[in-house]
């Protein structure tokens, strides 16, 4: 069974498209079949992934019913990606005239169950329509976060909206999980943000801490994940136990629906 995650986060620079790209590339590594699509009209994941200037991308399959496997192309890093071009823009200005505006993505990726073990969504920095479709084609969200006072704020926001979209659209829709990025353990604010995360959220916070790491900044420049770009770095490392982390849940929920 497919499991679509949606990675997202209204507040700009928290590390969704660096955790969406490297997150891909590790539970690739580990022998999943992932797809990463590019719901970002930036393309940042696009052009992190080293990918090519393909003809169809997520646009066509958004507004022109391309057909999603076709227009997925598969990268050398370990993971299909469905691109992000220029086209995107426009997309939510178009989709508002279109009929069931909300499930253009889900009726898209449905044909996919089965082929992919994860797909991941990395939603655009705003909770726009975009974000309402990925949210609606997804089982979960995770929500990358810098351990500041405005990221709580944001999260706020969040979570409401992703309680609305659960109570009008998607009753099935779930928290995945909180993931800490850039988080610098010298920064008293950081650790103070930190503790009252794991108070509030408990088992939903991801255990794994993405830490602050020049080279997490510098590899979407070579079009490389982290893993490929420096393994050895402290930003890699911490994507591979993230992975980890996740694999060992897919464990435990075979174990748990066996026992049943």
């Amino acid at each position: 069974m497919t499991r679509v995650i949606a990675v997202a986060n209204q507040k700009g620079g928290v590390g969704k498209t660096t955790t969406s790209v490297n997150l891909a590339a590790a539970l690739g590594e580990r022998g999943r079949r992932v797809l990463l699509i590019d719901l970002d009209p930036q393309g940042n994941a696009t052009m992190g992934s080293g990918a090519t200037d393909g003809a169809s991308g997520v646009y066509d399959v958004l507004l022109a019913d391309a057909d999603a496997a076709s227009a997925a192309e598969h990268l050398s890093c370990g993971y299909d990606l469905l691109a992000a071009h220029a086209d995107l823009s426009g997309a939510e200005l178009e989709l508002a005239s279109v009929a069931h505006r909300e499930r253009r993505l889900l009726d898209a990726i449905t044909p996919l169950q089965g082929v992919y073990d994860y797909i991941y969504i990395d939603c655009p920095p705003a909770l726009n329509l975009l974000t309402v479709n990925a949210m609606v084609a997804a089982d979960a969200v995770l929500i990358p976060m810098q351990c500041e006072y405005y990221a709580l704020e944001g999260l706020t926001a969040l979570l409401s909206t992703i309680r609305r979209v659960r109570a009008a659209l998607n009753p099935s829709l779930t928290i995945d999980g909180l993931l800490r990025t850039m988080f610098d353990p010298r920064n008293s604010l950081a650790v103070e943000v930190s503790d009252q995360l794991a108070r509030h959220f408990g088992n939903q916070l991801f255990q794994t801490v993405i830490p602050r790491n020049v080279r997490l900044a510098e590899a979407p420049s070579h079009g490389k994940p982290v893993i490929q770009y420096d393994r050895l770095s402290k930003g890699a490392q911490a994507y591979l136990a993230l992975a980890e982390e996740i694999l060992a849940r897919e464990t435990l929920d075979s174990v748990g629906e066996g026992s049943i």
